[in-house]
């Protein structure tokens, strides 16, 4: 299906310089938005999803209910977001196109999920692949940090990075793809 049909952009906004994508339109469609989440579901590599807020929930938590392989949710949330036991609330510093941000994560979520051996592989999904500042922040955070299960410690490992909408040009692909392998359902340059 040809889903760049559905994008609409905003020049200039939120900020001047930026381009705008709005994926709404890819949510106002059943059957549109059906297919997408299996598309998506086809290409992610691992059974443990990091989503970051806010448009990332919406299309990760459709693929945990339809998509047999995704059997985890690991939401990242900015600060006051997440309620946690001491020791389990991580922060961690990104930049974003438009400046600087922290994001909070649980070692609690990412123990919810499924090892495999000695590590949680997980793949990073977000709706837009732009400069790929919040996504590498993340991924480096998460590989940072160890889990604990039943007395026993698992790394954690970015397997793949996958996105709804990459915008060519602007350096995020080649900036993540010495951590893992980076795949788009929809490529634009605008």
């Amino acid at each position: 299906m040809d889903y760049k049909q559905y994008l609409k952009f905003y020049p200039g906004f939120p900020i001047e310089g930026v381009n705008f994508v709005d994926i709404m339109p890819l949510i106002q469609n059943k059957e549109v938005f059906t297919a997408l989440i299996s598309d998506l579901g086809k290409i992610c590599q691992s059974p443990n999803i990091v989503a970051p807020e806010a448009r990332g929930f919406l299309f990760a938590a459709p693929m945990l209910a339809l998509c047999p392989q995704v059997e985890n949710i690991i939401p990242f949330r900015k600060k006051g977001k997440l309620p946690f036991n001491e020791g389990d609330l991580v922060g961690l510093d990104i930049t974003k196109e438009y400046g600087k941000d922290q994001i909070f994560f649980r070692l609690s979520d990412v123990a919810a999920g499924k090892p495999n051996g000695d590590v949680f592989e997980v793949t990073f999904f977000d709706d837009i692949l732009a400069t790929g500042g919040t996504a590498m922040g993340i991924a480096r955070g998460l590989e940072s940090h160890k889990v604990v299960v039943d007395g026993k410690e698992y790394g954690i490992k970015v397997t793949d990075f996958v996105f709804l909408v990459e915008i060519e040009g602007l350096g995020g692909r080649e900036l993540l793809e010495g951590i893992a392998p980076v795949k788009a359902l929809i490529q634009t340059t605008e």
